[in-house]
């Protein structure tokens, strides 16, 4: 089946409005792309890990609607119209893109990874996989079920990477651990099938802490997950946060105070250039350097 997209050229002042309103004509999704993409006048849109970028959208944007089969394209355009008092009809042009599958080919988009040696995370639409089912006839594996959501850490960033590959060389049989900055709980998953005693996760969205319960619930561990209000006081003999440097630096003082002492902290999260400046601002509560890294990115550590 053929589909229709609909693509409006507009500048960067207008970009957010006309996304919301093409949204509002009844057009099926919206999307945003930079209209030099691939020239000379491509910008990057993004800023440093932790800030907000300068501006919100390119200086000119495509903005990319699809199509239902009974929205026409001149409804679409008589409606800005009477909504902006502008007729978008010279900057608007049509293509035609092919139906897809769009479950099977997300899902296509995420593979078994091993992250460690002996923990693998499979998404759920993968347990009956060959290699899945070999992998988990050897008692040594540790297999996590865990599926792309709302939350971040699905295992494929170098730093879920790091400070899982932490814990799985170290004994922390018998442990408490605090995963701050827990997002899908994929790390305090993986510290309670370590052997960890007791395992809490901490994070500031809501929809993070529904994710944690039921990937821990999924995974068949007991592991409690809450706001950052809801962490009683009291230390923790291994203290993981993969978040961002600009948030660990502040967070310096507190995350420090929840590690016992002769207890472990571990970060990441960290660029390879912000690693300096991370370690100075745990300089006060202990000593931290780099652990290991991966594609430029560290995990830091040290012991209080």
């Amino acid at each position: 089946m053929i589909m229709r997209e609909l693509v409006l050229l507009s500048l960067e002042s207008e970009a957010e409005e006309l996304s919301d309103l093409l949204l509002e004509c009844g057009v099926l999704s919206v999307s945003v792309e930079d209209a030099d993409l691939n020239t000379d006048q491509e910008k990057p849109l993004f800023g440093e890990p932790g800030t907000e970028p300068e501006v919100q959208a390119w200086t000119r944007n495509n903005i990319i609607a699809l199509l239902p089969d009974e929205l026409s394209v001149e409804e679409i355009i008589s409606n800005l119209k009477q909504l902006t008092n502008k007729d978008y009809s010279e900057f608007v042009t049509i293509r035609e893109v092919a139906d897809e599958d769009w479950v099977r080919l997300t899902q296509s988009q995420f593979d078994p990874i091993q992250i460690a040696e002996h923990i693998w995370i499979v998404p759920s639409w993968h347990k009956e996989n060959p290699e899945i089912l070999q992998a988990n006839a050897d008692s040594q594996n540790i297999l996590i079920e865990l599926d792309p959501g709302l939350a971040f850490g699905t295992g494929s960033h170098p730093t879920t990477h790091l400070c899982a590959q932490w814990l799985a060389s170290h004994d922390i049989q018998g442990l408490q651990v605090l995963d701050y900055g827990h997002g899908s709980g994929i790390l305090a998953i993986i510290a309670k099938k370590l052997g960890a005693a007791e395992v809490k996760g901490v994070d500031i969205d809501e929809q993070a802490v529904t994710t944690g319960d039921y990937n821990a619930k999924v995974n068949q561990v007991d592991i409690e997950f809450m706001l950052p209000d809801g962490l009683a006081d009291g230390q923790f003999d291994i203290v993981v946060a993969n978040i961002l440097s600009n948030p660990l630096k502040v967070l310096a003082p507190m995350l420090a105070g929840r590690v016992k002492k002769g207890g472990h902290l571990v970060l990441s999260g960290v660029l390879e250039r912000q690693a300096e400046e991370v370690a100075n601002a745990y300089a006060p509560f202990m000593q931290m350097s780099v652990w290991q890294s991966e594609e430029g990115w560290v995990c830091l550590h040290g012991v209080k």
